[in-house]
């Protein structure tokens, strides 16, 4: 990945939505570049997925930290993570935690679900758990 390949990737994360005419102008390339480009950055793993976000209703979000007993892998507790209703990112991080995750609902109740679940699997830990009161775009 080059340099050309991070602002094709920065300009995605701005909008994902961004056509490839105006992305190969900010870049100097044509419109058939760009095109392969991201479609190598889709292949290589680089671009997971092109997503969106809506603001329609109230949206509620929730990062819990998560320790994971000794004993338990790491990745086992991840996907099963990833069946927990209302989940929508997981990370595997350093530190105190063992995994961080963006928790979202309509409601305190449904985050609280969420985490109750989470803390009902087998190989948890401990959770510390803060709700999300603004997010700076």
């Amino acid at each position: 990945m080059d340099s050309v390949d991070e602002k094709i990737l920065s300009a995605l994360r701005e909008d994902a939505r961004r056509p490839f005419v105006e992305i190969a102008k900010t870049v100097n390339l044509s419109e058939a570049a760009i095109r392969r480009r991201v479609s190598n950055l889709v292949k290589s793993g680089a671009i997971s997925k092109f997503t969106i976000e809506t603001n329609v209703g109230s949206k509620t979000r929730a990062i819990s930290l998560i320790s994971i007993a000794p004993n338990t892998p790491t990745p086992e507790i991840s996907s099963k993570l990833k069946k927990i209703r209302g989940i929508e990112t997981i990370y595997e991080i350093t530190g105190e935690y063992d995994v961080a995750v963006v928790v979202s609902g309509t409601n305190i109740v449904e985050i609280n679900e969420s985490i109750d679940e989470i803390r009902k699997l087998p190989g948890i830990g401990t959770t510390n758990t803060v709700v999300v009161l603004k997010t700076v775009r």
